[in-house]
C-alpha cells in the first residue's frame, strides 16, 4: 500500500469480483474504502475456496484492509443510513462504486438529489442492463470457441481466469480517479457506467480481434500454438515442460544458438526463400516445419541444463508449474517479493498477502491489512462520518438496522 490517495473516501456497495476490485486498488494506494454490507453478508460472503475454518479466502482477498459497516438494506431506515453514508459532505467525499442496479434506492439520481457532485461508479453485466457475469459475458462474445485444442471441435472451453472482472475492476479505478478529477477542477458529478459486456468487446476490438473476424473468419482453435509468432510448450528429457516463446530477433537468435539448430533452420529458410530473423509472422506460419525441430532438440536436453543456457542467451521461457509449486519453488513470486507481507487473517490464518503490484519508486511501501470482521466499523463511521451520538447509534442497533462485528463461525461442509 502507498499513501497517494490521503484523504480520499470511497464507499462501496458491490459483491463478487470487479466492484470489490476497484475499492481494493483505490485502498492500496491510499484511499479509506468503507464497504456497506447487508447484516449476514451479501452473496458473495462465503464463496469459494474457503479456509478450513469456514472463512472466505476469495472475501478476505478482495476486502482486505477495507472498514465494514453492516446495515439491514432491505428496510427503509437503512436504506435512508446507507444514502447519508454516500452523500456526506466534504471535498473528498462523495466517491461511491457499486454493482448495484442502476435503478432502485442507490440509483446515481436518486443519491445526486442529496448530493449534486457525487461520482458514481456502477459495474454492470450488459449495457442495457441485463445480469451478467465474467463467465457467460465470456461465452457471449466468443473467447471460448478460441480456446483449447482443435480436436474439440465445437465444445466451448472456459477460462478459468475471469479477465473481464479483472479488467473492469481496474478500469473502474482508473474511471473513479478520472471524474474525480474533473470534479475537482470544476465542481461536476457524474454517474460512471461500465458494463462487463462493454469492457470485453472493447478489450477485444483493442487486440485488433474485431477487424480481422470482419475482414476473413473466426479464429480457429491452436491448443497451446502463439498466434502470430513462435510459441508453444515443449517436453525435457526429464519430463519438464518449458513455455519458450520467441518474438524479438534476438530471443530467435538465442533460441537456436542454445538448441544448435542455426544450420536446419538456415537449409529451411533457403529452401522457401525467406528469413525468419527479423519476421515473427512468418515463423508462425512456418510453424509446422518449425515446431518438430525444437522439439527433438529441447526433449534431448534436461530442463535445467536448458535453464541456465536459456538465461544466458535471453531466450524468453517458463517452466509449467502448479500455483503451489510457484508460490513454494520461485521466490520472485511470493517469499521474496517486496508486495507481499504475511499477516494474520480471520480464522486465525496466517498467510502471505500482497498490497499495491505498483511500487512506486522512492516513496514508502504501507504492509496491507487484513478484512475486516462485518460490521467491524459500525459504531465508528455512523460517530465519525454521521456525526451520530452513542445514543443514537445504540437505538439503531437496536431496532436491528445496523449490527456490529460479526466473528464468523464455521460453515458446515
Amino acid at each position: 500500500m502507498y499513501d497517494l490517495l490521503g484523504g480520499i473516501r470511497v464507499v462501496e456497495a458491490a459483491s463478487f469480483v470487479a466492484g470489490p476490485l476497484c475499492g481494493l486498488y483505490l485502498l492500496q494506494l491510499g484511499a479509506e474504502v468503507i464497504r456497506l454490507d447487508p447484516i449476514g453478508g451479501g452473496p458473495d460472503r462465503h464463496r469459494w475456496p474457503l479456509a478450513p475454518t469456514g472463512e472466505s479466502l476469495y472475501w478476505q482477498g478482495l476486502n482486505k484492509g477495507k472498514k465494514s459497516v453492516a446495515i439491514d438494506l432491505s428496510r427503509p431506515e437503512g436504506r435512508e443510513l446507507a444514502a447519508e453514508l454516500i452523500t456526506a459532505p466534504g471535498p473528498n467525499t462523495g466517491l461511491f462504486v457499486t454493482n448495484y442496479p442502476p435503478d432502485g434506492f442507490l440509483s446515481h439520481a436518486r443519491l445526486a438529489s442529496r448530493r449534486a457532485d457525487l461520482i458514481s461508479v456502477r459495474v454492470m453485466g450488459w449495457n442495457d442492463g441485463q445480469t451478467a457475469v465474467d463467465y457467460t459475458v465470456n461465452a457471449a462474445v466468443g473467447v471460448p470457441y478460441m480456446t483449447g485444442p482443435s480436436s474439440l471441435g465445437d465444445l466451448p472451453v472456459n477460462h478459468v481466469l475471469p479477465a473481464w472482472d479483472l479488467t473492469t475492476g481496474a478500469y473502474a479505478a482508473f474511471a473513479l480517479l478520472a471524474a474525480e478529477r474533473r470534479r475537482r477542477d470544476g465542481g461536476i458529478g457524474q454517474e460512471v457506467r461500465i458494463p462487463l459486456s462493454d469492457m470485453a468487446i472493447a478489450t477485444l476490438a483493442n487486440l485488433g480481434n474485431v477487424a480481422e473476424v470482419l475482414a476473413g473468419e473466426d479464429r480457429p482453435r491452436m491448443g497451446n500454438d502463439l498466434f502470430g509468432a513462435f510459441g508453444r510448450d515443449f517436453a525435457t528429457s526429464d519430463g519438464h515442460r518449458l513455455m519458450i516463446v520467441a518474438i524479438t530477433s534476438r530471443q530467435w537468435s538465442g533460441l537456436l544458438a542454445v538448441l544448435g539448430l542455426e544450420a536446419q533452420v538456415g537449409a529451411l529458410e533457403m529452401e522457401i526463400g525467406a528469413s525468419f530473423k527479423h519476421d515473427e509472422g512468418l515463423r508462425f506460419r512456418h510453424r509446422d516445419r518449425l515446431f518438430p525441430l525444437v522439439e527433438a532438440a529441447v526433449s534431448r536436453r534436461t530442463a535445467s541444463e536448458l535453464s541456465s543456457a536459456f538465461d544466458g542467451a535471453g531466450v524468453c521461457w517458463a517452466p509449467y508449474r502448479t500455483l503451489k509449486e510457484a508460490i513454494t519453488e520461485d521466490g520472485r513470486l511470493c517469499t521474496e517479493n517486496p508486495i507481499f507481507s504475511t499477516i494474520a487473517h480471520q480464522g486465525s490464518l496466517r498467510y502471505p498477502t500482497p498490497g499495491a503490484a505498483a511500487s512506486f519508486m522512492g516513496a514508502e511501501r504501507i504492509g496491507p491489512g487484513g478484512a475486516p470482521h462485518l460490521g467491524e466499523h459500525t459504531d465508528e463511521i455512523l460517530a465519525n462520518v454521521l456525526g451520530l451520538s452513542s445514543g443514537q447509534i445504540g437505538g439503531l442497533h437496536d431496532k436491528g438496522i445496523v449490527a456490529g462485528a460479526e466473528v464468523a463461525l464455521p460453515r458446515a461442509s
